[in-house]
C-alpha cells in the first residue's frame, strides 16, 4: 500500500466503531512499522490542515488537546503542528500566526529523514503501541473538530505583508501594563495590588484615548479583528460574565463558545489587547478572593458560582459608572469603530444566542460583590492627555 492509502485507513481506524477499528490497526500491523509510523505522521499533518482550514488556530488545538489529554499528548500535537508548519514559508504566515507557534513551541526537534512517531515515543519513554495509540486519539478529536469562523488568513494562502505598527501603539507601554498586572497578581498586599492595579488602569486607557485622538487628527481609518481568549474550567459561564463586561466597556464584543471554552472577542486591536490584560488580570483576582481570602465557603459550587457571577455584574457597574461623556473630538472616531467591530461581528457571529446564569447562595453573593468593590480597577477615562 502507498503511504496515502495507509494515512487512510489510519484515519478510518480513529473513528470507527471499537470492533472495526480493531481489525483495521491489526491488519496495520502486517506492514512495516516504518511504514505505518510514516503514514501517521501524514494523517496528522493531513487533519491539521483540514483544522485551518475549518477556522482553528494552533494554541486553539493544544487547548482542546490539553483538556482531554495530558501533556504527553500535548507535546506530540505540538510536534505534529511544528511538521505541518514546514509546509509553510514564513512569509505566507500572518504574524499573530508565527506568533503562536512561537507560543506553543512548535520547532522540529527530530531527525526529519526519520518517521517522527517512534522518535517522539522513544524521547517519552513510551512503547510503540502505546505511541501509536496515544496518536489514534489525537487524530480522532483532530477530525471531529467542528467548523469555527475563520479570523486570519491561512498560512500559505498569500504572502503575508510585515506586521503594520498601528498608529499611536507603544508595545514598550504593553509590556509595563503586563508587568505591572502580573505584579497586582502575584502579591499577597491587597494595597500593593490596588496600586499596581490602578497604575496599569491609568496607562492603558491614557494610550488607549491617546491613540484615539492621533486616529482623529491624522484621519486613520478604524479597523477591527478577532481574537480569541481561553477561559479554565470550571464556572465557565460565570467568567465569560466577567470577560464581557470587560470587552463592553473596552468599545468591544464577546461571544461565548460553551463547547470549547473559549471567547470569541471582536474590537480594535488596542482595545483587544487591553480588554485580554483586564480580563485575565481580573479573573485571576477573583479566584485568589474567592479562595485564599475565603477558603471554607468558597469550596461550595454554589458559593464560588454565585460570587463570580456577581464579581462579575458588580465590576460592570463600576465600568460604566467610570464612564464620563466623551470628549467632542472623540465622537467621531469612537462612532466610527463601534460600527466597523458590529460589522465584523455580524459576519463572523451570525447565529448567537443570549443566556443568563443563574445563582443561589446569597453569601457568595455578597462575598463576590465586596471582592469587586475592592479590586480597584475601574477605568479612568479622565486620564486623556
Amino acid at each position: 500500500m502507498r503511504l496515502p492509502e495507509v494515512a487512510r485507513v489510519i484515519r478510518e481506524a480513529s473513528t470507527a466503531t471499537p470492533h472495526t477499528s480493531a481489525q483495521l490497526v491489526t491488519a496495520l500491523g502486517a506492514l512495516p512499522p516504518s511504514v505505518v509510523d510514516a503514514a501517521m505522521g501524514l494523517a496528522l499533518c493531513e487533519e491539521l490542515t483540514f483544522a485551518w482550514e475549518r477556522g482553528w488556530l494552533p494554541y486553539d488545538i493544544t487547548r482542546i488537546v490539553r483538556y482531554r489529554w495530558d501533556d504527553t499528548a500535548l507535546s506530540l500535537v505540538v510536534d505534529a503542528i511544528a511538521a505541518e508548519s514546514e509546509a509553510y514559508a514564513p512569509s505566507t504566515m500572518h504574524h499573530r500566526w508565527r506568533a503562536q507557534l512561537d507560543e506553543i513551541g512548535a520547532v522540529v526537534w527530530w531527525d526529519k529523514g526519520k518517521p517522527h512517531l517512534p522518535q517522539w515515543a522513544t524521547r517519552n519513554s513510551l512503547s510503540s503501541a502505546e505511541a501509536f495509540k496515544c496518536a489514534l486519539g489525537v487524530l480522532r478529536r483532530l477530525i471531529r473538530l467542528h467548523r469555527v469562523p475563520l479570523i486570519l488568513p491561512l498560512p500559505g494562502s498569500t504572502a503575508q505583508p510585515e506586521r503594520a505598527v498601528d498608529a499611536g501603539v507603544d508595545h514598550k507601554v504593553l509590556a509595563r501594563v503586563r508587568a505591572l498586572l502580573a505584579k497586582a497578581e502575584s502579591t499577597q498586599f491587597p494595597d500593593e495590588a490596588d496600586a499596581l492595579s490602578a497604575k496599569a488602569q491609568e496607562l492603558m486607557n491614557r494610550h488607549a484615548f491617546d491613540r484615539a485622538l492621533l486616529h482623529v487628527s491624522e484621519h486613520v481609518p478604524e479597523s477591527a479583528e478577532s481574537r480569541r481568549l481561553w477561559l479554565d474550567s470550571p464556572y465557565l459561564r460565570a467568567k465569560f460574565q466577567l470577560v464581557n463586561v470587560v470587552a463592553h466597556a473596552n468599545r468591544c464584543r464577546a461571544v461565548f463558545y460553551p463547547d470549547h471554552g473559549f471567547v470569541g472577542l471582536v474590537g480594535d486591536s488596542l482595545d483587544l489587547e487591553i480588554t485580554e490584560l483586564l480580563s485575565t488580570s481580573l479573573l485571576v483576582q477573583a479566584t485568589k478572593a474567592m479562595v485564599v481570602e475565603k477558603p471554607l465557603p468558597s469550596r461550595v459550587k454554589s458559593y464560588r458560582q454565585a460570587f463570580l457571577v456577581a464579581y462579575a455584574g458588580r465590576i460592570g457597574e463600576r465600568l460604566r459608572a467610570a464612564v464620563p461623556a466623551s470628549e467632542k473630538a472623540l465622537v467621531p472616531v469612537l462612532a466610527e469603530r463601534s460600527e466597523v467591530v458590529n460589522r465584523l461581528f455580524d459576519t463572523l457571529f451570525q447565529n448567537t444566542v443570549t443566556k443568563s446564569v443563574s445563582v443561589s447562595n446569597s453569601a457568595g453573593w455578597g462575598a463576590g460583590r465586596a471582592a469587586a468593590d475592592r479590586a480597584n480597577l475601574t477605568v479612568d477615562r479622565a486620564a486623556i492627555r
